[in-house]
């Protein structure tokens, strides 16, 4: 009888030791919605020496105070490793952005440097074919999910701006207009400029227009992000030195204008939340632009096999694809960081010639690369920035 006894008051222990545990949870779960977390701990203590009067409610409450705790770790914790995730997200689709334009670059110098292939045809193509395969990828996610007519969204008809998977709505005329531009006047630009005087004007008008707009938006760049702009640019001419000439006055504004077209396109995407409709949208809308000039040029048309596959690899690839990722990247770039680390393809061009052209590796070409990466750095990643971010986690962590 005194076992029988013993074994229900141990049960009836451990029920009331769990309906209790029950109840202190319920109470800190309601103070946590409604007061910060440093209160609601308040809270909970107190509740706790309400209840340790009793040995079996101290505990209750030691055991609800170990949860809170481990609770709480594990929300710092996760808050540190989406932090993390974000920045690597970020790294990855900006040096594939970089690693696209670069690529890019090789393609369009190939093509308009050894062919013959006029520069309104390729311009043409390579709008044409990144409107065309943008849109092919967006009608992928559509035919995988309509399985039935009955299903399928009306459209009015089988154009490109129709229906849900069209791109009617999407982009703007503003972004393809600049798009158009850079694309033309990179092309016309670099039939009559050297390749390292064309990519040094190019990206100092690119750094010019978005770091003004930038610093006229509210952007400040400290001591260290200049001395690593500084350090980025000269580390740039250093690498184009050697191919450096007096430009063309033609060549030059046209290649300028690019630039200033470029820095343009690429703000405008910062704000974009679908970077694939957009993208899509500015290739669609461009592709009229570059249709117009190749028919009032049509008299120079030129084809060659070979330019005519550079440009289409290069407008479906290494344009399409690449502009989307670079969208993806401005969401979480500021202007002046945005525009820095496009000074490391040049770098990333010369690093493919070395891998896959058998270049050689040169003093200038390693001097160089560490003066852009190493500015780059400086400009993205400097002590404020990281100080910013600390606290800003700290803030979501309390």
């Amino acid at each position: 009888m005194a076992a029988a006894n013993c074994f229900y008051y141990k049960k009836a222990t451990l029920l009331a030791f769990r309906s209790r545990c029950q109840l202190c949870k319920r109470e800190v779960l309601s103070h946590s919605r409604n007061f910060e977390p440093k209160r609601a701990a308040i809270n909970s203590f107190a509740l706790g020496m309400s209840l340790a009067e009793k040995p079996l409610n101290a505990l209750v409450v030691l055991t609800c105070r170990t949860s809170l705790f481990h609770t709480s770790f594990s929300a710092k914790s996760s808050i540190l490793n989406s932090s993390v995730v974000k920045s690597t997200r970020l790294f990855v689709l900006t040096l594939l952005a970089m690693i696209a334009f670069a690529s890019n670059s090789l393609l369009c110098r190939a093509a308009l440097k050894q062919t013959t292939v006029d520069a309104a045809t390729f311009t043409f193509i390579r709008i044409f074919s990144g409107a065309a395969a943008l849109w092919l990828i967006r009608q992928i996610p559509h035919r995988m999910i309509v399985t039935s007519p009955q299903f399928a969204p009306k459209a009015r008809g089988g154009s490109f701006f129709s229906g849900e998977v069209g791109i009617r709505n999407a982009g703007n005329w503003i972004s393809a207009l600049a798009l158009f531009i850079y694309a033309a006047a990179f092309s016309f630009a670099y039939v009559d400029l050297s390749a390292g005087t064309g990519a040094l004007l190019l990206f100092s008008a690119v750094q010019a227009t978005m770091i003004l707009w930038g610093l006229h938006k509210g952007e400040e760049l400290n001591a260290i992000q200049i001395v690593g702009f500084v350090a980025a640019m000269a580390g740039l001419v250093l690498l184009l030195f050697p191919g450096l000439s007096a430009p063309p006055l033609i060549g030059s504004i046209l290649m300028l204008g690019a630039g200033v077209a470029w820095g343009i396109y690429s703000l405008r995407g910062k704000g974009e939340k679908n970077p694939t409709s957009a993208t899509t949208g500015n290739f669609g809308r461009a592709v009229p632009f570059a249709a117009a000039v190749s028919i009032i040029l049509i008299s120079r048309v030129h084809l060659d096999v070979s330019g005519v596959t550079y440009a289409i690899i290069s407008g479906a690839i290494t344009s399409g694809l690449g502009y989307v990722i670079w969208y993806s990247a401005l969401r979480d770039l500021k202007a002046a960081s945005a525009a820095t680390v496009q000074l490391s393809v040049p770098v990333l061009a010369a690093t493919g010639g070395i891998l896959f052209l058998g270049e050689p590796v040169t003093l200038r070409y390693v001097v160089a690369s560490i003066a852009v990466l190493g500015g780059i750095a400086l400009v993205v990643v400097t002590p404020h920035s990281i100080a910013r971010e600390l606290s800003h986690t700290r803030a979501r962590v309390e």
